[in-house]
């Protein structure tokens, strides 16, 4: 198993990953009868796409000798209605100036838009990542 996910009341999650014992709080967002005091499950879902591009980045960047530490993104999910569901994630990846060859960004912008996320989410969710160089 991979998670234990327990409904606290008042639309409010609490998640616990059970190897390491961390634990997510989620809320429902303001727009859909929530307080939104904490991430709501579409925001991780979204979340999830950036930190998963830049996982894979990671790696590809690891094989290449390469130092990626430092890349931040930025993302907004916009959501779609009838029925309610994530239609578009805009992922902005600032990437540190490291001098990176043009070869280099090719390379880690494939590897990060073929993450296994972007993969699961299927053609339904408009994905558009940006990278700053």
């Amino acid at each position: 198993m991979t998670s234990k996910i327990t409904y606290t009341g008042n639309l409010r999650t609490e998640a616990t990953h059970l190897k390491s014992g961390t634990t997510i709080i989620t809320d429902a967002p303001t727009d859909n009868n929530g307080k939104g005091e904490a991430f709501s499950p579409t925001d991780l879902v979204a979340t999830a796409a950036a930190s998963c591009m830049m996982t894979i980045m990671g790696i590809k960047a690891d094989g290449k000798g390469l130092n990626i530490d430092g890349a931040s993104a930025t993302v907004n999910k916009i959501m779609g209605s009838n029925p309610r569901h994530i239609a578009k994630i805009e992922i902005v990846i600032t990437m540190p100036k490291n001098g990176y060859s043009d070869s280099d960004k090719k390379s880690l912008m494939a590897a990060g838009n073929g993450c296994p996320v972007h993969k699961s989410l299927g053609e339904d969710v408009e994905i558009e990542s940006r990278f700053e160089w």
